[in-house]
């Protein structure tokens, strides 16, 4: 009889970092879920895709700005099982210098990002800890560490994942969890591709070039795999030297 395969959630999965990061899981030997906003078309193609490759995958779509909403989905998931690999990638960044940045742009930034962490990551650690086994993978930004003109709220809300991860981490390390955050900075995705030119890549970034999704993915896989066992309450920058 096979053993089930361990099951891993990513969020956000339907773009540039997260899908490349969930079929990176499916070819590690994950049962993956990916997770969508409220297109869940986007997160079937995916899917399709991994299955195509010899992969095992669903799609799910609920907004993890909707406690509720969160809440039911995850418990309908777990249902079927513990998820033990989480890979909190859902973000957005709705950008505008402070004084001049309005009440709704700092609260739905924020929203997604931290209280979407809290959503998702809670209602799954009860049933992730009695496994004594898990991966916690929050995906932040170089803003988090550098800081950038025009995104205190994004700065603010990946910041916090920092500082989240690291007390997580001393929270569950007795449990055989490991919880750590990913920095990327430029990678080649439709929303870094609208913000930077390859002008202002080579000035910005000492290799000379953005970095690609699957560079991303590498790093979140082996932080998932067991040779990361003894990895945790870190803060890893995938950025081609900008820190």
């Amino acid at each position: 009889m096979s053993t089930p395969l361990k099951r891993a959630l990513v969020t956000g999965a339907s773009g540039g970092i997260g899908s490349a990061i969930a079929s990176r899981l499916a070819r590690d030997g994950y049962f993956v879920i990916v997770h969508a906003n409220s297109n869940l078309a986007a997160a079937q193609t995916l899917v399709t895709r991994i299955v195509a490759q010899g992969g095992q995958a669903h799609a799910v779509a609920f907004d993890v700005t909707d406690a509720a909403a969160t809440q039911a989905a995850l418990e309908t998931l777990l249902d079927q099982g513990p998820i033990q690999v989480l890979v909190n990638n859902a973000g957005i960044h709705d950008d505008a210098v402070f004084p001049g940045m309005q009440l709704a742009q700092w609260q739905r930034v924020i929203d997604v990002s931290l209280n979407g962490f809290f959503h998702v990551t809670q209602p799954l650690m009860m049933p992730m800890i009695r496994t004594r086994w898990g991966r916690i993978i929050n995906i932040t930004s170089v803003t988090a560490v550098l800081g950038n003109r025009g995104q205190v709220n994004y700065a603010a809300a990946k910041g916090a994942l920092h500082s989240a991860t690291k007390s997580l981490a001393l929270e569950v390390a007795s449990r055989g969890i490991t919880v750590n955050a990913v920095a990327p900075g430029i990678i080649e995705t439709a929303m870094s591709n609208s913000s930077f030119d390859a002008a202002a890549i080579s000035q910005m970034v000492p290799m000379k070039r953005a970095g690609r999704p699957e560079e991303v993915a590498d790093l979140a896989g082996f932080l998932a795999s067991d040779r990361a066992a003894y990895i945790t309450g870190q803060v890893i920058s995938i950025n081609g030297g900008m820190v």
